[in-house]
């Protein structure tokens, strides 16, 4: 048995932060936090955006030092902060929603990039495969120590910088948002490796905003608010309802916002889609939105929803069927034709598709309408671009000292809100959400679903592509399931009936399919 495995038997804590504050300048970004993890366990760590999670375990990581007043000890023993070097030392790994790694190496390469195995200073590639074959072995990977990393999926590249934490012999390995970018398929794969990383008495602290995740994976969950310490949870006391009152303190009974009446009878619709394809991914779609209704579109990753959505607003060439708005037939060449027809979409891809993040809020704000601004002799007046800019930060709510900073400086949550604040200066009928909430902690999901409350008051049709069905069943009127590619089903809500999550994981997995052929191929 090893020590780590008597360590799990002993129950005793492989990780103790006191009393950890961490100040710049005026700004207390950590106020008296502790947490407390053992060997073997999966301790999760929730919070707002802007909490310190980060900062917590960047002091952990070494990269701060921490406040006099407060310790870190490992084992019991109390270790020094801010040398990151000392702590790889201790056995504490931080793989980060960024990845690090570097393309064009092999595995190998980047499993002991900075310790590579050389002889007369040339790597020696036998001794890094005899090296890191062993440590892939022991995650249950099975790709080749020599396949240049470029070539891996992002759910495999993950595992490559889980491994490199195992070169160091990490006894503590932070993960920090470590699904945002993985297929369902890739996400289950990380769960298998962090079980068995578990069973060898490793301590993960895993830091996610999905609270499905939480459930599946931790033992405890400890929070974060306002830089302090608010308390910790153990597995058997999880809920949605103590996890939100204790991160944004109020109850889960005003998280999602339903207050908007969805059209009743047989309304006009403003949208309506009718056999659209592309012949690859997407065939023979029709719907209609309504104005001041939310419509979600769910279906499981894979499904077609974005591919749809991009049909619709002129992103992607579509070959087959027609898009009607208020009762006429559009011709879209291009997302600009949408925009002006009175069509917007929210990319899922805000950072990739939809931000600039080298430029400032106002700018991100008004690149849609920059043409109001511009005289008669093409020049732009600013004043009116930074008041329009301003409107906006102050109608949604957007956290930020001045308009004039980068976008980019911005929380998830915030980014995500300038981003619809860019959308509504287009004055639109439809407005096409893809992903809203994701990557966004849940105070500003709550935000999020507040606005899109409003925008449905005030008469706009909104379509609402989600992976998360709290969430659809949560804020949509009805929903549309989508499964390879097609619309397979309806779900609709009444007083007193949500959306049935039942009956929209039914269609999505094709268990109604299924279900039929057995009824019809009889006993």
């Amino acid at each position: 048995m090893t020590a780590q495995q008597q360590a799990v038997q002993a129950g005793a804590p492989v990780l103790e932060m006191r009393n950890i504050s961490k100040t710049f300048g005026n700004i207390r970004a950590l106020a008296n936090v502790s947490l407390t993890v053992h060997a073997g366990e999966v301790h999760a760590l929730m919070g707002e955006n802007g909490a310190g999670k980060s900062t917590l375990m960047k002091v952990l990581s070494g990269a701060y030092k921490a406040d006099p007043g407060g310790e870190v000890l490992i084992d019991g023993v109390p270790v020094v902060t801010g040398d990151p070097i000392k702590a790889k030392e201790h056995g504490i790994a931080v793989i980060y929603q960024e990845l690090s790694l570097a393309p064009n190496l092999t595995v190998g390469q980047n499993m002991f990039l900075g310790t590579e195995p050389s002889r007369f200073g040339i790597i020696d590639r036998s001794a890094t495969r005899k090296r890191a074959d062993p440590i892939l072995k022991r995650l249950g990977l099975h790709f080749d120590t020599d396949q240049i990393v470029a070539t891996l999926s992002l759910g495999e590249r993950q595992m490559v910088e889980i491994a490199r934490a195992m070169t160091t012999n990490a006894r503590i390995i932070v993960m920090d948002e470590p699904t945002t970018s993985l297929t369902t398929r890739e996400t289950d794969r990380l769960f298998e490796v962090i079980a068995g990383l578990k069973s060898q008495g490793i301590a993960i602290i895993y830091i996610s905003h999905r609270m499905e995740e939480i459930y599946q994976l931790a033992d405890r969950v400890s929070v974060l608010r306002d830089s302090g310490y608010v308390g910790t949870l153990d597995r058997a006391d999880l809920s949605a309802s103590k996890l939100v009152s204790m991160m944004v303190g109020r109850d889960l009974s005003s998280f999602y916002k339903k207050e908007h009446r969805a059209p009743a009878g047989q309304p006009k619709a403003v949208l309506s889609v009718r056999g659209i394809g592309d012949d690859r991914r997407v065939h023979d779609c029709s719907f209609d939105a309504h104005a001041g209704e939310v419509l979600g579109i769910a279906g499981l990753v894979g499904s077609g929803r974005t591919e749809l959505a991009r049909l619709i607003f002129g992103a992607d060439p579509k070959t087959t069927g027609s898009v009607v708005l208020d009762g006429r037939e559009l011709t879209i060449g291009g997302p600009r034709d949408a925009m002006d027809a009175g069509i917007a979409y929210l990319t899922e891809d805000r950072k990739g598709l939809g931000l600039f993040l080298d430029m400032s809020i106002s700018e991100n704000i008004n690149v849609a309408v920059i043409g109001k601004d511009a005289g008669s002799l093409g020049i732009l007046d600013f004043a009116s671009a930074r008041k329009r800019a301003d409107r906006a930060v102050s109608a949604l709510s957007i956290r930020t000292g001045s308009t004039s900073i980068n976008v980019g400086a911005l929380s998830g949550g915030n980014q995500q809100k300038a981003l619809i604040a860019r959308l509504l200066e287009t004055r639109p009928k439809v407005i096409i959400l893809d992903e809203p909430t994701r990557g966004v902690d849940v105070g500003a999901k709550s935000e999020i679903y507040r606005i899109i409350d409003e925008l449905a008051r005030e008469g706009i049709a909104i379509v609402l592509i989600s992976s998360d069905l709290p969430e659809i069943i949560g804020v949509a009127d009805r929903a549309l399931v989508m499964r390879e590619g097609r619309i397979v089903g309806e779900v609709t809500s009444s007083p007193g009936a949500p959306i049935a999550q039942e009956a929209i994981m039914t269609m999505s997995t094709g268990a109604v399919g299924e279900a039929r052929q057995e009824e019809r191929a009889g006993p």
